[in-house]
C-alpha cells in the first residue's frame, strides 16, 4: 500500500508501528497520545476479530493506509443506561418507528458511509472498509439494526459482536430521532441478552447526552475480557420483541 511522503515523516517521527498482513499488533500500551497504534496489515476476519478483541479498532479514510486505534480513554453504554430524549419518548409511545435486525445490512453502510457528518465531505468506512465488515456480516459476527417509518428505512447502525461485548460502528437518520430509537432499541435488545456494553469507541458530547460514559483504557480492557469470556452470539440475529414503548 502506497504511504504517500508527508504521512511517511509523520509515523517515522511518532516511531508508529508498521504492521505486515501476517504481524501480530504491538502492545496497545504503546498508541500514541491520540491513541494510534499502528499501521498497515489488512481488513481480514482473523484480524479485524484479533483487534476487536484486543481492544483495538480501524480508522482511517481513502487518503491514507490502514490505521489502528486504542485510545487512553473508551466511551461506552452499559445497555441500561441511554437516555431517552422527550422527543423520541413522544415518538416511541405513539408507536412510529419500528425495528429490525439483520435485515438490510448492506443498505444500512452504504447509508452509514453516505451520511455528511458535520459538514466533512469525506467518510472513514471506505469501500474496503465496506467490503470487510459485510464479509463479518456474512459470517455472523457483524449486525445491523435498521429502524423502519411508514414502511421505510429511516435510520440504523451496524457494529460487530463477541462474547457479551458490542462494537458500534456508525449510524445514520434520514427522519429526526431514528438514529436514536436504533440506539435506544439495540440497549434494550442486548440488556434483555445480558450483555456488558456498547462501545462507542470515541467520546462526543452527544454520545455522552445520550448516556454513554467514558472509561479508562485499563478498565476497558478489564470489561472486555470478562465479556468475551461469553460465548459468542453468532448468525443472523432476530429480535426477540418490537414493543416501543418507553
Amino acid at each position: 500500500m502506497r504511504i504517500e511522503a508527508l504521512n511517511v515523516k509523520m509515523l517515522i517521527n511518532k516511531r508508529v508501528f508498521y504492521i505486515r498482513n501476517q504481524d501480530p499488533f504491538p502492545p496497545v500500551e504503546e498508541s500514541l497520545n491520540d491513541g494510534l497504534l499502528a499501521i498497515g496489515g489488512d481488513l481480514s476476519e482473523e484480524r479485524l476479530i484479533n483487534a476487536y478483541s484486543n481492544g483495538i479498532f480501524p480508522w482511517y479514510d481513502e487518503r491514507s493506509p490502514i490505521m489502528w486505534y486504542s485510545p487512553l480513554e473508551r466511551c461506552l453504554f452499559k445497555p441500561d443506561s441511554f437516555k431517552v430524549s422527550h422527543s423520541l419518548r413522544q415518538k416511541l409511545r405513539n408507536r412510529q418507528f419500528t425495528f429490525t435486525f439483520d435485515h438490510s445490512f448492506k443498505e444500512v453502510i452504504k447509508l452509514c458511509a453516505s451520511t455528511n457528518r458535520n459538514g466533512d465531505s469525506g467518510t472513514w468506512i471506505t469501500p474496503e472498509m465496506m467490503a470487510a465488515y459485510t464479509s463479518l456480516h456474512q459470517s455472523g459476527y457483524a449486525h445491523s439494526l435498521e429502524v423502519w417509518h411508514n414502511g421505510q428505512l429511516a435510520g440504523g447502525l451496524y457494529g460487530v459482536s463477541l462474547g457479551k461485548a458490542f462494537f458500534g460502528e456508525s449510524m445514520f437518520h434520514s427522519v429526526t430521532d431514528a438514529s436514536k430509537a436504533a440506539l435506544y432499541y439495540l440497549c434494550n435488545q442486548l440488556f434483555n441478552d445480558g450483555y456488558h456494553f456498547i462501545d462507542a469507541q470515541m467520546e462526543t458530547s452527544h454520545l455522552l447526552s445520550l448516556g454513554a460514559v467514558v472509561v479508562q483504557r485499563s478498565a476497558y480492557l478489564t470489561m472486555l475480557n470478562d465479556a468475551l469470556k461469553h460465548p459468542t452470539r453468532q448468525g443472523v440475529w432476530l429480535n426477540n420483541n418490537n414493543e416501543n414503548d418507553e
